[in-house]
């Protein structure tokens, strides 16, 4: 029998579906606002890659010049945007909070995105290791 107490809670994530995919612009406005929100943990992107050079077929090796692969500034600090975003998962750091905190993204999102958009929450993301991560050697 587990101790309940001992074991790990997964925390609530909030995910942003935008029926488009952002762009780069649209991505840093976003995720500056929603990083400024009171009880976000963590803020992961997913989407379509941006490689930097064609990985495989009659173009390989060539460089890929995309102009939504770009270096975006959030909150001061750089980091270079290697997606094109699709979806948005927000960590919120109490369950208690994810109202709020949905609120406030829902009304963030009818300021920025243009076009549709859908909000879940849920838990998308693994919170604990998972017997692969022992078999490699991550934990």
């Amino acid at each position: 029998m587990s101790d309940i107490s001992t074991e790990a809670v997964p925390l609530p994530e909030i995910m942003i579906f935008p029926k488009r995919l952002l762009n780069a612009d649209t991505t840093e406005k976003l995720l500056n606002r929603i990083h400024g929100l009171k009880h976000v943990r963590q803020i992961n992107l997913h989407g379509e890659s941006l490689p930097v050079v064609v990985n495989y077929g009659p173009g390989k090796g060539h460089k890929v010049d995309h102009p939504q692969r770009r270096v975006i500034e959030v909150k001061g600090e750089k980091m270079e945007l290697r997606v094109q975003v699709g979806r948005i998962f927000v960590e919120v750091d109490d369950i208690d909070n994810v109202q709020e905190v949905s609120d406030e993204i829902e009304r963030i999102c009818d300021e920025i995105l243009p076009f549709d958009f859908y909000l879940e929450v849920g838990r998308y993301s693994k919170f604990k290791p998972t017997l692969t991560d022992y078999l490699r050697g991550l934990r």
